[in-house]
């Protein structure tokens, strides 16, 4: 009786042991957060401007906080990481503008729980910067003579340059020239010319009217659009038809 007493008396014990085991195994869950979205991937920032980026993170149950933070992944380029906005949930937005680093960035979520980092996951994504057209100008624009006979012809000349660290000539593009005459409100086009060396154009139309003459640059994909100073020539004498 006393080996049988001594094997129900193990095998009770051996039972509370299992009861027990289950127990520490319940409360030893692991934590865990994931960054499980991007949006938008690449992000995409014109020149000027700003792109708000959102990460969506997932986390158990169990942390009481979430933290989000991204830096630049190239090594050779020393950036502060960038602090993300909490939106709702475990959900963030974070800007950038034109003047963040372009590349690949890395983002780091951490699971904060009794104020340590429990897990933590980190995800790759890219910024783009679409660089913005440059600032173009007409110089020296000019409408010769000042005074002409109608029917004669008008000479125009100018130059056409672009902000690239400097002001230079651009050539290759088409100016055009237009005319207002005195006592009108429209413009009307009388002339064109394509710019050469150092950016010079020149145009030439037939006097009919006094009035001003300007000089546009239209721009391209490239380079912004520009408008010279207006000139006025006197136009006398003579019956002419255009």
């Amino acid at each position: 009786m006393r080996k049988i007493a001594v094997g129900i008396v193990s095998a009770f014990v051996g039972g509370a042991m299992l009861v027990s085991g289950g127990a520490a195994t319940a409360q030893t869950k692991t934590s865990t957060v994931d960054i499980r979205d991007i949006t938008p991937n690449p992000v995409v920032v014109k020149a000027g401007g700003e792109t708000n980026a959102y990460f969506k993170v997932d986390a158990s149950s169990d942390v009481d906080s979430v933290r989000l933070s991204v830096e630049p992944q190239a090594q050779f380029r020393a950036m502060r990481e960038k602090d993300a906005q909490k939106l709702d949930s475990w959900r963030f937005a974070i800007p950038f503008n034109d003047g963040d680093y372009e590349g690949k960035w890395k983002a780091t979520a951490e699971a904060v729980k009794d104020g340590r980092v429990v897990a933590t996951d980190t995800a790759v994504f890219a910024v783009e910067i679409e660089e913005g057209k440059a600032e173009t100008r007409i110089t020296r624009f000019s409408a010769d003579p000042y005074k002409v006979r109608k029917g004669k012809s008008i000479y125009f000349s100018g130059r056409l340059q672009v902000d690239d660290d400097g002001w230079e000539g651009v050539r290759g593009e088409k100016v055009n020239v237009y005319h207002r005459a005195s006592g009108s409100s429209g413009w009307k086009w009388v002339a064109s010319g394509y710019t050469k060396w150092g950016g010079k154009f020149t145009a030439k139309t037939r006097a009919y009217k006094s009035g001003t003459f300007k000089a546009v640059y239209a721009g391209d994909d490239e380079l912004e659009g520009s408008t010279s100073r207006t000139d006025y020539v006197r136009v006398y004498g003579g019956w002419w038809r255009r």
